[in-house]
């Protein structure tokens, strides 16, 4: 089975398809107290829908450019090759950082399914086993539930685990151990037991890979008491959150997407970390706040050029922080803007979305100049075929469209 998984995970295309749903270019449509800067008071929304004599099969889905990957502005992406530091995949960032915690402290191990000599089915911890012994990089049994409580075991007595999922789907077999015990012991312990325990490991669409691995499981872990919950986007901060996840006192979640462990950066050569309670400004504007995280961001930025082409100036923040939210960051953009727009692949009924919309209404609903609109994937189960998978998860294109709508 990993080898099955492995070669699925060698996928690196990230889908940008124009097709989608449309959206209803009245749905949102509210006066603004203020005008944009710059642009005319009134325009035409260009709706993202396929006409009805349109066939499906015909249409194939563009590719991302990723030149401008995790950059902080459209402007810096010229500059990456003169940067210092050393380039490295997504899940080669993983490992590094994975690597260097488990050499400064003797306390870090890793356990799950082929972590061992296999490398893990995405080789996040290829070498390790041969590195620092199988007592510290254990392979487990296909027991979820088992080795993911042995993991909150272990890190009661002192140790550092970190557990991977060999999908995140799969990591359902252990939702009580991870509910009941990983995020209540602490409390229920009265603080006798600390839980730094890391759980991570690959989700989200991609490729294909059929409704029970194409799992998006933030939305199941949000509402559990005491947890942390974090996903990374770029291989600058999946390392830099990899470290902080396992210096953490806290049990930590790491959402890794399928589909972004082959995207490549320069990262700089001295140690770093990042915050685990901050979110990204990947780029600054003034019209509109885009919030997204994880896979998305990349169809944001798609969407980004396009609207910037338009004469819009859209403000886009990876969110990274799942839980809790950065609302700081958040706040001081729709302070800004005044218009929210939510893009994420979770589902759209109690997802990361509908949490994050009440949020910034309950805080910050006096900057609002228009509804929060949130585009989420569909309630649905994943469809296996490509031109169906693609329908379900949200597009560029709609991104655009629901800037229109709210900027009118």
């Amino acid at each position: 089975m990993a080898t099955i998984f492995h070669g699925i995970g060698a996928s690196t295309a990230l889908s940008a398809t124009s097709k989608s749903n449309a959206l209803d270019s009245n749905k949102f449509h509210v006066p603004s107290r203020r005008s944009l800067s710059g642009r005319k008071a009134s325009f035409f929304c260009v709706r993202s829908e396929l006409n009805s004599g349109t066939n499906p099969r015909g249409r194939r889905a563009d590719h991302l450019v990723m030149n401008a990957v995790a950059t902080k502005a459209d402007s810096s992406a010229a500059s990456t090759a003169s940067k210092p530091g050393h380039e490295l995949l997504l899940f080669e960032a993983l490992r590094e950082g994975l690597d260097e915690e488990m050499e400064r402290d003797a306390t870090v191990c890793v356990m799950g399914e082929d972590v061992g000599h296999y490398g893990g089915s995405y080789k996040v911890t290829k070498g390790m086993a041969d590195k620092y012994g199988d007592l510290r990089v254990l392979d487990t049994p296909i027991a979820e539930n088992s080795f993911t409580g042995m993991g909150i075991g272990a890190a009661m007595t002192g140790l550092r685990p970190v557990v991977e999922g060999m999908n995140m789907g799969f990591l359902l077999l252990a939702f009580n151990q991870i509910s009941n015990n990983c995020g209540m012991l602490h409390y229920t312990s009265g603080g006798q037991f600390k839980i730094p325990i890391v759980i991570r490991g690959p989700g989200g669409v991609g490729r294909q890979l059929g409704a029970e691995h194409s799992q998006r499981l933030e939305s199941y872990f949000q509402s559990i008491p005491g947890i942390q919950m974090v996903a990374c986007s770029t291989p600058y901060n999946a390392k830099g959150l990899m470290k902080a996840a396992i210096r953490s006192e806290n049990p930590v979640i790491l959402f890794e997407h399928v589909l972004l462990y082959n995207l490549k950066e320069r990262i700089p050569d001295e140690e770093y970390i990042c915050n685990l309670e901050e979110a990204e400004m990947v780029r600054p504007g003034e019209h509109v706040t885009i919030l997204t995280y994880s896979r998305m961001r990349y169809h944001v930025m798609q969407a980004a050029k396009t609207l910037v082409n338009k004469g819009y100036d859209p403000e886009v923040i990876d969110i990274r922080s799942l839980k809790p939210f950065d609302l700081h960051t958040i706040g001081n953009s729709v302070k800004k803007t005044h218009r929210v727009l939510i893009v994420e692949e979770c589902m759209r009924t109690g997802g990361i979305g509908a949490s994050l919309t009440t949020a910034i209404n309950e805080n910050f609903h006096d900057y609002l100049d228009a509804p929060i609109i949130c585009l989420s994937s569909q309630d649905v189960p994943t469809p296996y075929a490509g031109s169906l998978e693609e329908w379900t998860v949200v597009q560029p294109a709609q991104i655009v469209t629901a800037v229109e709508q709210l900027c009118q």
